[in-house]
C-alpha cells in the first residue's frame, strides 16, 4: 500500500509578509502623524541653509592671572561652549577659535538666539559663596508719611517670609541611594516668589545673626539696585572681578534679589558633574544632582557643616556664575559623600539650565561678546539648489538603469526607495525639536550617498534571486533560497558603512558630524527597509503570475537569464522480476 503524500511545507523564512508590510505602513503613518501633531513639517535647517547668528567672543585675563590666555585654555573654553550650545552634537552650532584670543560661535536659525547668547556669554567663572544677608533687588523706598503703616507692611513681609522658609527638608536618602542628598533645597517654588517672600526683605544691610559685614560693604549693599539692566550688568561685572577671598555684593540673575556674599567656599572646577533628574519617588519634581571631585567634596562638606548651624538666610549657599546668583539653596545639615541635590519648584528647562551651568560653567577664562551679526543663507541656498539638481539627475539615471536592466523588479526597488525616503524625511523632521538635529549641506550629501547604499542592497538581493533561477529553480523557491546569502552580504556591507559613520561622528566636530549622523541614520534605515519591506514584498510578488511565470518584462525571464532545465527528482521505474 502506497504511503500517503505529504503536502509541501512552506519555507520557514516565508512567514507572514502581509503582516510585516502592514507594520511598516503603520510606522510610516505614525511618523507622519507625529509631524502634524508637533506642528513641524520640514526639517530644521543648519546655519549654511537657513542662516543664523554669529557671535565673536574676546577672551579676557582674570585678576591675578595675566598669562591665562593661551592655546590650551582657549581650546578648553571652546570645547565647553560647544557642549553647551550643541547639546548632543547634532544641532550644527559651530564653535571654533580664531587667532590668539577670539572664539567664533555660529548659531543656526531656529535656535533660541537669546538663550544661546546667555549660554555663551555666561560661561566664565562659577563659585559657591555663603550668603551673609539678602534683600529685595530694588533700592530702599522713600520714607512713608505714615511710619506705622510701613512697620505693619514690614511685619507682613517678614511673617510671610518666615512662613515660606519654615519647612525643613529631611535628611533621608534619595531614590538614587545617596544619603542626605536632598538636604540642599531651594527656598521657594519660583524666583519671583522667593524675591518677595524673603525674611530679610527689608533693605537693612546688616545680616541677622551677627554676620561680620564691613561698613563699606553695607553701604554698597544699601545702594545696590538690581532692577535695571544697566545696574544689573554693572553689579555682575564688579562681583565677577572680585577676588575669591573677598566678600562681595551681588544680584540674582533676574534682578529680583540682592545679596552680601562671603568668600568663595567651593570653586566651579570642583564640580565634577551635574544633571537634571525627575524625582518621581519622593514627589520633588525636577531636581538637580551635583557630584564633586574628591577635594571639592571635602570643601563642600566643611562649608555645608558650617552653614547648617546658622539661621536663615545665613544657611543659604549662593551659586554664582559670572558675578550673578543663579541659585540660592539653603542647607539643613552637613553634606558628606561628594554629592548633593538641589530641589524646589524647578521646571524641566530651569533644572536643565542649572545643571548645564554647573557642569560647564567653570572656564579658565572670561569672555565678552565683541560682535554679533546675522548670517544669510544665500550662498548655502544656491549650493543646495545645485546639489538637489545634481541629485535629481543622478536619481533619474539610476531609475533608467533599473528599468532597463531589471524591468519589473525596478518597481520593487523604486517602492523601497520611496519608503526609505519617507522614513528618512519624517525622522529627520522629528529629530529637530527632539534633539536639535539640523540639516546642513554635508548632511544632505550624506542622505544622497545613502541612496546608492540602499539601491546596492536591492541589487544584491535581486542578483541572488536571478542566480537561483539560472540554476533551474522556480521563482518562489528562488526568493527564499537567495535571501540568506543576500542578507549576509547586506548586513556586512551596512555594518562597515555604519562603523565608518560612527567613527567619523566621534572624531569630528561641526558640519562633518552632520554628514556622519545622516549617513549612520540612513544606513540603519536601509537594513529596516530591506528586511521589513523589500523581502516581504518580493515574497508576495513571487505568488503573482506575472512574476512567477517569468514574463519577459518581469526581469525574471528564465530564457533571458539562461536558466538550466528545471531541477526535478528522478523517478526510477520499479524493477520486475523476470521468470526463467
Amino acid at each position: 500500500m502506497a504511503a500517503p503524500k505529504k503536502g509541501r511545507r512552506a519555507p520557514a523564512n516565508q512567514g507572514h509578509p502581509g503582516r510585516t508590510l502592514i507594520l511598516v505602513l503603520i510606522a510610516m503613518v505614525a511618523l507622519i502623524g507625529g509631524m502634524f501633531y508637533s506642528g513641524t513639517l520640514t526639517p530644521r535647517l543648519g546655519i549654511d541653509l537657513a542662516g543664523g547668528t554669529s557671535f565673536t567672543l574676546a577672551a579676557q585675563n582674570q585678576p591675578g592671572k595675566p598669562n591665562a590666555i593661551n592655546e590650551t585654555n582657549m581650546n578648553t573654553a571652546a570645547g565647553i561652549m560647544e557642549r553647551r550650545v550643541n547639546g548632543l552634537g547634532v544641532t550644527e552650532s559651530e564653535v571654533q577659535t580664531q587667532g590668539r584670543d577670539h572664539i567664533i560661535v555660529n548659531i543656526p536659525k531656529g535656535t533660541d538666539a537669546k538663550q544661546a547668547r546667555q549660554q555663551v556669554g555666561t560661561t566664565a567663572q562659577l563659585a559657591f559663596r555663603p550668603v551673609l544677608t539678602t534683600a529685595a533687588g530694588t533700592k530702599a523706598p522713600e520714607p512713608s508719611p505714615s511710619p506705622s503703616k510701613g512697620g505693619k507692611d514690614g511685619e507682613k513681609a517678614g511673617g510671610k517670609g518666615q512662613q515660606s522658609a519654615s519647612p525643613t527638608p529631611s535628611a533621608s536618602a534619595s531614590h538614587q541611594g545617596r544619603a542626605v542628598t536632598d538636604a540642599l533645597k531651594k527656598p521657594s517654588a519660583s524666583p519671583s516668589a522667593s524675591a518677595s517672600d524673603k525674611p530679610s526683605a527689608q533693605p537693612t544691610p546688616p545680616a541677622p545673626g551677627g554676620a561680620d559685614v564691613p561698613a563699606a560693604l553695607q553701604k554698597q549693599f544699601a545702594a545696590l539696585d538690581c532692577s535695571t539692566k544697566q545696574s544689573l550688568a554693572q553689579a555682575n561685572e564688579q562681583a565677577a572681578g572680585a577676588k575669591p577671598s573677598d566678600p562681595v555684593v551681588a544680584c540674582k540673575d533676574d534682578g529680583s534679589q540682592k545679596y552680601v556674599l562671603g568668600p568663595v567656599g567651593v570653586e566651579g572646577q570642583d564640580v565634577k558633574d551635574a544633571k537634571a533628574v525627575f524625582d518621581s519617588q519622593q514627589g520633588q519634581g525636577w531636581i538637580v544632582q551635583m557630584d564633586f571631585t574628591s577635594d571639592g567634596g571635602k570643601k563642600f562638606a566643611d562649608v555645608t557643616g558650617t552653614l547648617a548651624a546658622k539661621a536663615q538666610p545665613q544657611n543659604q549657599f549662593a551659586i554664582v556664575l559670572d558675578g550673578a546668583v543663579v541659585s540660592d539653596p539653603r542647607v539643613s545639615e552637613r553634606l558628606n559623600g561628594g554629592n548633593a541635590t538641589i530641589s524646589g519648584g524647578f521646571t524641566q528647562q530651569t533644572a536643565e539650565d542649572l545643571g548645564n551651568m554647573l557642569s560647564y560653567g567653570a572656564l579658565p577664562l572670561s569672555f565678552k561678546i565683541d560682535d554679533e551679526t546675522t548670517v544669510t543663507a544665500a550662498l548655502g541656498g544656491e549650493q543646495l539648489h545645485a546639489g538637489l539638481i545634481a541629485g535629481a539627475i543622478g536619481l533619474a539615471l539610476v531609475v533608467i538603469y533599473l528599468v532597463a536592466y531589471y524591468r519589473g523588479l525596478a518597481l520593487v526597488a523604486l517602492a523601497s526607495l520611496g519608503v526609505s525616503a519617507v522614513l528618512t524625511y519624517t525622522i529627520m523632521t522629528l529629530l529637530g525639536p527632539a534633539i536639535g538635529f539640523a540639516l546642513n549641506l554635508p548632511a544632505v550629501c550624506g542622505a544622497i550617498v545613502a541612496i546608492g547604499i540602499t539601491a546596492d542592497s536591492f541589487i544584491v538581493y535581486f542578483e541572488r534571486i536571478r542566480d537561483e533561477i539560472r540554476e533551474g529553480r522556480s521563482l518562489r523557491p528562488a526568493v527564499e533560497r537567495g535571501w540568506p546569502r543576500a542578507r549576509r552580504t547586506i548586513l556586512v556591507s551596512d555594518f562597515v558603512s555604519f562603523l565608518a559613520a560612527a567613527v567619523l561622528f566621534i572624531v569630528t566636530v561641526g558640519k562633518v558630524q552632520g554628514f556622519a549622523f545622516t549617513l549612520g541614520l540612513t544606513t540603519v534605515l536601509d537594513v529596516v527597509v530591506v528586511f521589513l519591506f523589500t523581502k516581504p514584498l518580493m515574497t508576495l510578488l513571487a505568488r503573482r503570475k506575472f512574476f512567477s511565470d517569468g514574463h519577459s518584462w518581469s526581469g525574471l525571464d528564465p530564457k533571458r537569464l539562461g536558466a538550466k532545465p528545471s531541477l526535478r527528482r528522478r523517478r526510477t521505474a520499479p524493477t520486475q522480476t523476470k521468470e526463467a
